[in-house]
């Protein structure tokens, strides 16, 4: 019996377990790229074959049922599954059925796959949780100040008061404030000085608390539903006047009715920040319900009453149209970059200095937003596009004729005249 060589040996186990292993890495490989080449197939023909329109990969439900955890759901009867995509009318079923999709076994598996490696989105609690905004009830700096000076001066005055009962008690001249004033001045001058300096300082916050009435920025209230602008406008790209439609043809933005927010959320009934709480609310005001997809009868009606960000004063006048449908002003340039906001909020200057639209036509904003001055910074810089509106044709004419220019500010058309805007 032949002796076999302990080197050879060794030798010859090395590379059978290479070549195991190199034919375990080449088949594990190639399943790997044939499975993410089928994935891809599959998310390729969910997206042409319409699938995504009815259904989505989690489990928000859209015209049909969110299809995570679609085959827990069918037994994990991949053949079953199969025969009703591909036939779904078929009495076997005797469920609601959706529209026929006649694919070889093979493409629709492709599909399954690409639902099947659908992840969901780890949501953290902090990100899950909607942030119930209040409005700041701390008083500020300058009312401080402001309080403090008129509790001063009454106090000032109680003590003169008092001062004046006690001298008359013991017979002695009375003094008035103005007197009491003019008598230290006269034995100590420095006082005056002093007296001044603090003038000066109580005048200066008088003056900016009262520049400061009707000065809004930042103002971001609470509302009884948690809207999210940059889900809506931003994330799906919806047009700001598809739900503030009067503002192409009126004064006002006006607030979307809870019947206009059903034309979507009759299918939407989840959305990705806060579930179905918040679309909840809204079923909650029209009486629907999002199961059966009905409304329900002899339900009473509620409004939803959603808290103004702004209100306008009755002394001033201002179209939305003009600026909208005439003027062809963008929202951004006058509420920020809404798209990506949550609640309504009022912009800052400074917020809207930084808007591409207003770089654009060279607008740059100097006074506090939804002030006088600030309508007045816009009109003095913003250039009235004549040119491709049909409005101005004439009036351009004749401007051009006057003045010997072709550029025009809102100011040179009469945008600064007082009963444009007060009448």
């Amino acid at each position: 019996m032949a002796v076999i060589n302990k080197n050879i040996l060794t030798e010859i186990i090395s590379r059978s377990f290479f070549i195991v292993f190199l034919l375990i890495s080449v088949v594990t490989h190639s399943q790997s790229v044939t499975e993410t080449s089928s994935i891809e197939e599959g998310k390729n023909l969910f997206e042409s074959q319409g699938c995504k329109g009815c259904h989505s990969l989690g489990t928000i439900r859209k015209t049909g049922p969110g299809l995570y955890g679609v085959f827990e759901r069918w037994d994990n009867d991949e053949a079953k599954l199969i025969r009703y995509i591909q036939n779904p009318a078929d009495p076997e079923f005797g469920i609601v059925a959706m529209p026929a999709h006649p694919l070889p076994d093979n493409q629709i598996r492709s599909i399954l796959m690409y639902i099947n490696s659908y992840e969901p989105p780890v949501v953290s609690a902090e990100d899950n949780v909607v942030m119930e905004k209040t409005e700041d009830e701390s008083l500020s700096y300058e009312l401080i100040l402001l309080i403090a000076t008129v509790v001063l001066i009454l106090l000032i005055l109680l003590l003169t008061s008092v001062k004046n009962s006690l001298k008359e008690s013991v017979s002695e001249n009375t003094e008035t404030i103005f007197q009491t004033i003019r008598r230290l001045v006269t034995v100590n001058p420095n006082k005056l000085i002093l007296g001044f300096i603090l003038l000066i300082f109580v005048l200066r916050i008088v003056y900016d608390t009262l520049m400061g009435v009707g000065v809004v920025e930042k103002y971001e209230p609470a509302q009884p539903i948690q809207f999210s602008h940059k889900v809506h406008a931003g994330d799906n790209q919806i047009d700001c006047n598809y739900c503030h439609t009067s503002a192409r043809h009126s004064k006002t933005a006006s607030i979307p009715s809870a019947n206009l927010c059903m034309n979507c959320h009759t299918y939407i009934n989840e959305g990705p920040i806060s579930g179905t709480k918040e679309i909840q609310k809204i079923y909650d005001a029209v009486g629907f319900d999002p199961e059966t997809r009905t409304y329900i009868d002899g339900y009473e009606q509620k409004p939803i009453e959603w808290i103004r960000v702004h209100q306008l004063p009755d002394l001033a006048y201002f179209n939305h149209s003009q600026h909208v449908s005439v003027a062809n002003l963008e929202c951004q340039q006058c509420h920020g970059n809404v798209q990506e906001k949550g609640l309504g909020a009022v912009a800052t200057s400074e917020e809207l200095n930084q808007i591409e639209f207003n770089i654009k036509d060279g607008v740059k904003f100097d006074h506090p937003t939804l002030t006088m001055g600030w309508c007045i910074d816009c009109h003095r810089q913003k250039t009235v596009d004549m040119e491709n509106n049909d409005y101005y044709m004439e009036m351009h004419s004749k401007l051009i004729e006057k003045h010997g220019k072709e550029a025009f500010s809102v100011e040179t058309i009469g945008g600064l005249e007082c009963g444009k805007c007060h009448y």
